[in-house]
């Protein structure tokens, strides 16, 4: 078996508690009436980003950000496929937090506006 290197492993971890505080404050966000709709998103997306982080923690910037944003926007346009299965799921706590209800290019907007945040604050502060 390979051995990975020790900071490697000290990155996945930071990257997993950044992941699990996005999560927590994305789901606070939808509990607070005052906050736009579109921060839930715009979190939903830093999330995934750092999501592929904790998974390839050394691959280049451009790789993170490509997968990330692949990511989101194919979550958002199985949001138009409506087969009744996927209605169902959509109807859990799972499937509404993960698959979201329904198609918005506002969405796409705001996980693009997300991955760039949480690029721009990778490269500028955590690194």
């Amino acid at each position: 078996m390979l051995q990975q290197k020790p900071i490697l492993n000290k990155a996945r971890i930071y990257y997993f508690l950044v992941f699990l505080s996005i999560i927590f404050f994305g789901i606070l966000s939808r509990k607070i009436p005052f906050i736009p709709l579109w921060i839930g998103d715009f979190l939903y997306a830093v999330m995934i980003y750092f999501l592929v982080r904790i998974f390839f923690p050394a691959k280049k910037f451009v790789f993170i950000i490509l997968l990330s944003l692949f990511i989101c926007y194919c979550i958002e346009f199985l949001q138009l496929y409506q087969g009744e299965w996927m209605v169902e799921l959509r109807k859990t706590l799972f499937g509404r937090y993960v698959l979201g209800q329904g198609f918005l290019w506002s969405d796409i907007l705001a996980y693009t506006f997300g991955i760039t945040i949480a690029f721009i604050t990778e490269k500028s502060f955590l690194k």
